[in-house]
């Protein structure tokens, strides 16, 4: 099972950032607008529409306050991927910024290349994204 870890420096508080990460249904427009360019959310799935066309349906698995931590999982990826799990957390930097760490379990292994590429792409535009808010 491949296994990645990315994470970055946000000029953000961790209560913004957790904000915008904990809404589940609206990273289109709070974590990831252009990355993710639509989301459906029902019950505990959501579909989501990439910049590229993609489409896949994740299951939020859960998602915890204190330790600003939300899990889920993609049960249909369209590209293949048969199995992925998945985590991102705010952690306090300290003055007043935030580490945001996002890890990804999956298989196959060989689609490393891709979804590693995909994860840099998304984590540069949270950044970017939430600096600009917090900046307001």
């Amino acid at each position: 099972m491949a296994s990645l870890i990315q994470e970055t420096t946000i000029d953000a508080s961790p209560d913004h950032v957790w904000d915008a990460l904990r809404d589940f249904g609206a990273l289109h427009r709070r974590l990831v607008p252009g990355f993710v360019t639509d989301a459906v959310t029902d019950g505990d799935v959501r579909t989501v529409t990439f910049f590229n066309g993609g489409v896949a349906k994740e299951q939020l698995v859960g998602v915890d306050d204190q330790a600003r931590r939300l899990a889920y999982s993609i049960i249909d990826s369209g590209v293949g991927l048969t199995c992925h799990m998945a985590s991102a957390q705010v952690l306090d930097a300290g003055d007043g910024t935030s580490r945001f760490v996002w890890t990804a379990d999956f298989l196959p292994d060989a689609a490393a290349p891709t979804v590693d590429a995909l994860m840099a792409k998304g984590l540069s535009v949270i950044k970017q994204h939430l600096e600009e808010q917090a900046a307001r």
